[in-house]
This record gives C-alpha cells, sequence and structure tokens, in this order.
C-alpha cells in the first residue's frame, strides 16, 4: 500500500518488489533492485526516506524519518524480521539482523553488522567494518559496544544522548514530559488524517 502523505508520494524504481501488505508513506525513494517484504512499514513523517540499490527490508521492519531526522540506507543492505530504524544514516553493504534498534541520529558505517537483537543508540557512530554482539548496545561517538548488564555505564552514556529533548524537544526534568510529549507527538502524527492511497 502506498500512500500521499503531507502533499508527497513515494518514489519507487520500476523493479522494485513491494509485498501488498508492506506500507509505504509519503517522501520515500526506493532504488532499484529493491525488496520490501510483508508487514514493512517505511513512513517518512516529515522528513525523506532514502533507499539506494538492492536493499531488502524484510518482514514486518519499520523504517521511520522525522522533519528533523531524516533516514539514508546505503545500497546492498539487509534489514531484518522486526528491525526498527528511526531517523538514522546506514551506510553500504550493512547487515542489520532480526529485531535491532537504530535510534535518531546514529550513523552506521559500511559493512557493519547490528547482530540480532541488538540496539543502536541514540546519535551513536558506529565505524566501518564494526559488529555490534547479539543483544548488545552500542552507544556514544564513537560507540562503546556494552553488554545489556552493564546498564548503568549505558544509563550513563546515554543520559548525556537526551533522548527527549533530542527526538521530542523536551526537557527530561519538564514534570509533566510524558504529558507533553504524547499530545505534541500525537498532533504531529494525526497529519495522516488527510493521507491518500495512491496504488
Amino acid at each position: 500500500m502506498q500512500f500521499e502523505h503531507l502533499g508527497v508520494r513515494p518514489r519507487i524504481h520500476p523493479d522494485v518488489v513491494i509485498a501488498p501488505t508492506a506500507v509505504i508513506s509519503g517522501d520515500v525513494e526506493i532504488g532499484a533492485g529493491c525488496q520490501i517484504l510483508h508487514g514493512a512499514v517505511l513512513t517518512a513523517e516529515g522528513g525523506p526516506i532514502t533507499l539506494g540499490p538492492h536493499v531488502i527490508v524484510m518482514e514486518n521492519a519499520l523504517i521511520r524519518a522525522s522533519a528533523a531526522h531524516r533516514v539514508h540506507i546505503g545500497s546492498h543492505v539487509l534489514v531484518g524480521p522486526t528491525a526498527s530504524i528511526s531517523g538514522a544514516t546506514v551506510g553500504d553493504e550493512v547487515f542489520l539482523a532480526t529485531g535491532v534498534r537504530v535510534f535518531n541520529g546514529a550513523r552506521i558505517g559500511d559493512r557493519a553488522e547490528v547482530r540480532i537483537g541488538a540496539i543502536v543508540h541514540l546519535r551513536t557512530v558506529v565505524p566501518p567494518d564494526a559488529v555490534v554482539p547479539i543483544g548488545w548496545v552500542a552507544v556514544g561517538d564513537p560507540a562503546q559496544m556494552l553488554s545489556p548488564d552493564r546498564h548503568e555505564e549505558i544509563w550513563a552514556l546515554q543520559k548525556e544522548l537526551d533522548f527527549p529533548g533530542f527526538v521530542f524537544g523536551l526537557d527530561r526534568e519538564t514534570p509533566d514530559l510524558m504529558v507533553q510529549l504524547t499530545e505534541r507527538y500525537g498532533a504531529a502524527l494525526a497529519r495522516h488524517a488527510d493521507d491518500r492511497r495512491v496504488d
């Protein structure tokens, strides 16, 4: 299913194969030889998504851009089932395994591997040819690779990256943070009320 969002339609190379249950919404450009499998969602929420040639987006993966955080995925990239990429840049020949999470402002270098269930946190830079191990967390610039049992160390690095400020423009110390966050984000998402199916 393809949707025009905020007046912009997806631009898809004619040889791309898209499963009938995939959703592609807004300012999305998909290069030659790509495969978008069942349940995948590519949604440009005010900022563009570009996929280079020969990208495979597997089942139920989510790729989301915002006005402040666009998404660019290079060529010959595999995005595994249930993976999630929000507002990040991914180089060429990258492997993003099943269930990975890549957050806003992250950059993943060419030929890097982010293995099953791993996380690349906000504004983190994973260098070319690096590996984020299964279930581990990459955080910082340059990325530090930490096992999930090292929560206090992860939080010490993550707190300085300021997720609510960087993504939503809100101070973490705001007393009603979640009230403001959900109302602001909900208003932005409500712009989908005017979407129009174009396929």
